[in-house]
């Protein structure tokens, strides 16, 4: 009853489409989940998400939520997550689409979720990890423990700008392994959204030298 009257005065909106959210709607609206484009890679082993990997790492699973286009629903999600102090959205996404995941298979292969690290730098002026937080809504749903086994020991800048050639070497040998957890486990690398995946390649390679089994990545979103 209280909450209603807030409501009124207070409406809380679809951090998808910025429109009023519907009582037993959370963070985003049902049209924005309807009209979001799903990849539905879980269907396709060889998806257009594994095949940014073909010849440079070797990935057991490639999954994505959204396909993300640029101005559409998902990039405002992912600003808002990112930049507008959303940890939550997070959260719910990943709570979400582990359900989904759940609905088409009850077993899934991966040990350990570890989500791609943020610099302290910039941890440290957003507050928190919007990997992280999308990791621990699939962790809440799937059953899988989330490890934070991955440490970024160099900053880089801004991804969004830059060739493939660019981006990888602004992700090169930036990343290090701080738990032993990770040897002779499946992983599950999650991120918030794969373009060419040159982030997840160089974590990829650090999580095999270091002696993990198995990788595969999710993300909230990824690019076609």
């Amino acid at each position: 009853m209280i909450d209603d009257f807030i409501s009124l005065f207070f409406p809380r909106l679809c951090l998808g489409c910025n429109g009023t959210l519907l009582k037993g709607e959370k963070q985003v609206c049902i049209h924005c989940y309807t009209n979001a484009e799903n990849t539905d890679s879980h269907l396709d082993k060889e998806n257009f998400i594994k095949q940014k990997f073909y010849g440079k790492v070797d990935v057991s699973l490639a999954l994505a939520y959204f396909v993300f286009l640029k101005g559409g629903i998902v990039q405002h999600l992912l600003h808002n997550l990112k930049y507008e102090n959303q940890p939550e959205l997070g959260l719910e996404l990943g709570m979400r689409y582990a359900s989904e995941l759940l609905n088409y298979s009850e077993e899934w292969p991966f040990e350990l979720i570890v989500p791609v690290p943020l610099h302290r730098s910039k941890l440290k002026l957003r507050g928190y990890n919007q990997s992280e937080e999308f990791a621990n809504g699939l962790a809440c749903t799937l059953n899988i423990p989330v490890n934070n086994a991955l440490k970024r020991i160099k900053a880089t800048t801004t991804q969004t700008s830059k060739s493939k050639l660019e981006r990888w070497k602004n992700v090169d040998q930036i990343f290090e392994v701080i738990d032993k957890e990770v040897v002779g486990k499946h992983i599950l690398l999650v991120d918030d959204v794969i373009t060419t995946g040159s982030t997840l390649e160089s974590c990829i390679q650090t999580l095999n030298a270091a002696g993990a089994s198995e990788v595969s990545v999710m993300a909230i979103a990824a690019a076609k």
